[in-house]
Formats: C-alpha cells, sequence, structure tokens
C-alpha cells in the first residue's frame, strides 16, 4: 500500500491550498486516477484560516514521471471547480530517498502483537512482541499508517481463533503483512506487488526479519503471477491497495480465497467502503468485521 507517501523516483509535485471538502475531493481523485506505483497524494489541515471559514487544507501530490499539467487541472476541476484547478501549482521535487525521510521521525507501531519499528528502535522490543523491523528504503508501506495497522488488527484477531496454513500479500509493498504473517505462523507465505523496488525492499525485509525462506516476492499485478495462483486457495488474503483496484481485482482475488477464507483489505477512506463492498458481495462475500483508524477503514471479508 501505498500509505501516502510518494511513488519512487518522484521527481515531480503539485501543491494546492483550498478548503477541507475541496482538499479531500482533489487528493481523493488523484490517488483514484493513477496506478500507486505512479502518484500518490495527501491532504492534510494547515494552521492558516481559510476565507470562508475554518483552516486552510493544503494538498501534494507526487508523481514519478512528469504530469500533463492540463490533465491533472482537469482532474482537478471534477474535483472541485475551475477556480480550484486554476491555483494548482507544479514543480520538482528534491532527489531524496523519501521512506528513509519519512521513517526518521517515526515512532513504532503496535497492532496487537504486533511492533513494527525502524533499526534505532530496537531497544523499545518487549520479550512478548512480534517485531517487525522495516529498512528505509524507496518503497512503500512502512507499516506507520492506519491501513497496514488495521490489517495488522484483523490478522492479530484472527489467528487467536484459528491458524491459517496459505497466506497471500497482494500489493505488498514493503512486506509488513506477509512478514507478520510469516513470523506467527512459521511457513510460506506468497507476496507481490507492480512496482519491482517494493519487490526488491519486501524481500531484503524479510531476510532482515529472519523469514526469507518463507517470503519470496514476485512481480505482479495482482494474483497475474503463475507462482500466486499456484498456491492458491488461501485461507487469508490480505490486499492493502486502494479502493479503485480492490474494486477491479475482487473478482480475482475470490477465485484464489478458499471457500472458508478471509480476505483482509484496506487502502480504504470511509466513504470507500460502500463500493468495494458491493463488488465483493457480488462475489459472494460479507463483512466480518471492520476497523476504522485515522480516516481510512480496514475491512475482512468472508464467504456467505
Amino acid at each position: 500500500m501505498l500509505e501516502g507517501l510518494p511513488p519512487n523516483n518522484a521527481a515531480h509535485r503539485l501543491t494546492l491550498t483550498t478548503d477541507e471538502r475541496r482538499a479531500r475531493a482533489v487528493a481523493d481523485l488523484i490517488v483514484e486516477s493513477f496506478e500507486p506505483a505512479e502518484a500518490a497524494s495527501t491532504a492534510f489541515e494547515t494552521e492558516d484560516a481559510w476565507p470562508g471559514g475554518g483552516k486552510a487544507w493544503l494538498v501534494e501530490a507526487f508523481f514519478g514521471v512528469t504530469p500533463d499539467e492540463d490533465d491533472i487541472r482537469a482532474l482537478i476541476a471534477a474535483a472541485a471547480d475551475e477556480a480550484t484547478a486554476a491555483t494548482a501549482t507544479f514543480g520538482l521535487t528534491e532527489k531524496r530517498d523519501w521512506v528513509a525521510s519519512a521513517l526518521a521521525g517515526l515512532a513504532p507501531v503496535r497492532a496487537g502483537r504486533f511492533l513494527v519499528h525502524g533499526g534505532h528502535d530496537r531497544a523499545k522490543v518487549k520479550p512478548n512482541d512480534v517485531a517487525i523491523e522495516i529498512e528505509a528504503g524507496l518503497a512503500f508501506g512502512t507499516g506507520h499508517h492506519g491501513t497496514t495497522r488495521g490489517c495488522l488488527l484483523h490478522f492479530d484477531r484472527l489467528i487467536k481463533r484459528r491458524r491459517p496454513e496459505r497466506v497471500l500479500d497482494v500489493g505488498c509493498g514493503a512486506g509488513v503483512l506477509a512478514i507478520a504473517a510469516a513470523k506467527v505462523l512459521r511457513r510460506k507465505v506468497q507476496l507481490g506487488d507492480i512496482d519491482p523496488v517494493a519487490v526488491a525492499v519486501a524481500n531484503d525485509n524479510a531476510r532482515l526479519n529472519g523469514v526469507g525462506e518463507f517470503c519470496k516476492a514476485v512481480v505482479s499485478r495482482g494474483v497475474e503471477s503463475r507462482a500466486l495462483r499456484e498456491d492458491a486457495p488461501y485461507d487469508v488474503v490480505f490486499a492493502n491497495i486502494l479502493a479503485k483496484p480492490l474494486r477491479l481485482l475482487a473478482l480475482s482475488l475470490a477465485a484464489v480465497t478458499a471457500p472458508d477464507g478471509d480476505a483482509i483489505v484496506s487502502g480504504l477512506l470511509l466513504a470507500d467502503v460502500p463500493g468495494v463492498l458491493a463488488a465483493w458481495r457480488a462475489q459472494g462475500f460479507h463483512l466480518a468485521e471492520r476497523i476504522d483508524l485515522e480516516g481510512w477503514a480496514s475491512l475482512r471479508l468472508r464467504r456467505r
């Protein structure tokens, strides 16, 4: 999952200041309109007053390739209005390791028995923690986000009731969810991502956490890779991606989920939940449990 971090080699940046409603709409539409490895966007409140009342909101979007400014302004106009689109500014970003920068000031993240941390916080791991150390690197999914934490909480609750034998992580990012499953289950976990850099980082992180023999990430869009399909059906399928791919991949992910299996999906804004649920209900799944954190929803889905 992208988790609000810019895509790899994100050299291009868009900024826009507006009110909360327009800011959220613009950020959401940009995320929905691009592949996760191509663009990322975020919207957040500033300390500045907005002329219409309340606080001003800042939208930031990052692109891995030069964006077509006219197309982006058209997207902004569709989400907000022409006047808002006209105020958008485009520029180049400072070249740096985005994840390293993001992790520098982040504390360890706890989700049930799981603790996601950087190498500088090893001393904070307690004896009963299932610790997942994530190296800073150019990849998505550091664990410091409500979506990943929601998925880990779902998995922590699920394994108190049963121990799944086959686990798949689609859109694995840095590999947090797959590593968590491999550490607890001590068995093979399949994982893949559309981004080769994320795949390389996930494999590095798996080795760092002592589960390299169980986690071998592959480059795959959804479950197109034969390596991911061969181990089906899966007892647990993680898909911490975004609303649009969750809808589009519902059919193919349902096909590799065991009849009594669970799909743990996230990357959803609260407003995205009805559309994603509708797509999965069409495949015979129902909502078993929902966790909302930091404005994001994580769902555990089971077949009816």
